[in-house]
């Protein structure tokens, strides 16, 4: 029976292995042709463009694991039911049960996978990734210390203490030099907030050198031309969904101390930990396949069916987190409920062609 147990795992991990590899080639060139439309602008070349591409790999990875699973299995299953392989596994007394049980490693394999790459290697590809593109396009260069984000643009030094999930700043010092690089004004606002070309700080307290003198003023309010756009601060703020655990945890604990709405990132933490059981949840739902009848259609049907179910299961993870941000849905139940009905439905179908 243990090399029973070998054979079909293989069997099931082999055309996973395969799928996940062409779609990633594909999600792969579909960034590389959006990405040649920047070529040129700055320093943005082939080289940061491959380096963008090849960093943004983890996370597609991340995201086709249970659809690569689906079709895979998917896959398999029709395989091994038109070459009669089912028919005599179940003659030996191997039952639908102990198949599905079976295969179940398969499927905590590749969960313990999309975890693993999904807390430990996307947060950080993802984020370097941003991180190339933004400073070659925006001649920009960012880094993340200690004492929050450091920005340099132009002649002058801005740390940025934190990033707020509209992309305000919050508790901004801004350093000017002049050309000789001598200090002339450092400038603190408790908030930043970009509106159409500028940002507007609000609380300013102004420090400035002219020469021997020093003087200070402060302002209500003030408004500061930069380069810096709202869109650079996802060097920080990276997709909830690709931040890790631990990411998501601290920064959920920092909203509730400001008294912020953590709805979307405690829906994005569930998310962390359900989505990866959706790799075992497809392995239970492509099962019963294989016991269909012939005339159904053989693997080539399978695989089209586990494209389309497999589609069906993004949108339901995305109408479900949406919906639930919209309806203030417990994050649990928004995170929990695609993965629940596909692990759901597969069960209720074993249990049917078992009891036949």
């Amino acid at each position: 029976m243990k090399i029973l147990y070998r054979y079909l795992n293989l069997q099931f991990v082999i055309p996973i292995f395969f799928i996940m590899i062409g779609l990633i080639g594909i999600l792969s060139f579909f960034d590389f042709l959006q990405e040649i439309n920047d070529l040129g602008k700055g320093t943005y070349n082939l080289l940061s463009i491959f380096s963008y591409v090849v960093l943004s790999i983890p996370g597609h990875v991340y995201e086709i694991v249970p659809i690569a699973v689906l079709i895979g299995s998917m896959y398999a299953m029709g395989q091994l039911s038109e070459s009669s392989e089912l028919t005599v596994i179940r003659s030996s007394g191997y039952s639908i049960k102990r198949i599905a049980f079976t295969l179940s490693f398969t499927g905590l394999f590749f969960t313990v996978l999309t975890f693993a790459i999904g807390d430990l290697v996307t947060p950080l590809t993802e984020k370097r990734a941003r991180e190339i593109k933004i400073t070659a396009k925006d001649s920009i260069v960012t880094q993340e210390f200690r004492s929050g984000l450091w920005i340099k643009d132009s002649n002058s030094f801005i740390n940025v203490e934190h990033v707020l999930p509209d992309t305000s700043l919050s508790n901004l010092h801004i350093y000017e030099f002049d050309k000789s690089f001598h200090l002339r004004t450092i400038t603190k606002a408790k908030k930043g907030t970009f509106i159409e070309t500028e940002w507007k700080l609000d609380d300013v307290e102004q420090t400035i050198f002219n020469q021997d003198k020093v003087s200070t003023k402060s302002l209500k309010s003030a408004n500061w031309k930069s380069l810096i756009r709202p869109e650079m601060m996802n060097v920080l703020l990276i997709s909830p969904e690709k931040m890790s655990s631990i990411g998501l945890i601290h920064f959920i604990k920092y909203l509730k101390n400001n008294r912020q709405k953590v709805s979307k990132y405690e829906i994005a933490l569930w998310e962390k930990l359900i989505y990866p059981l959706a790799s075992i949840a497809m392995v239970f739902f492509a099962i019963p396949f294989g016991f269909f009848q012939e005339r159904s259609g053989g693997k080539n049907t399978k695989i089209f069916l586990g494209i389309l179910f497999g589609i069906f299961y993004q949108i339901m993870n995305s109408s479900f987190r949406y919906i639930g941000l919209l309806n203030d849905w417990h994050p649990l139940s928004c995170a929990i409920l695609p993965t629940l009905i596909f692990f759901s439905i597969g069960l209720i179908m074993i249990y049917k062609i078992e009891h036949q």
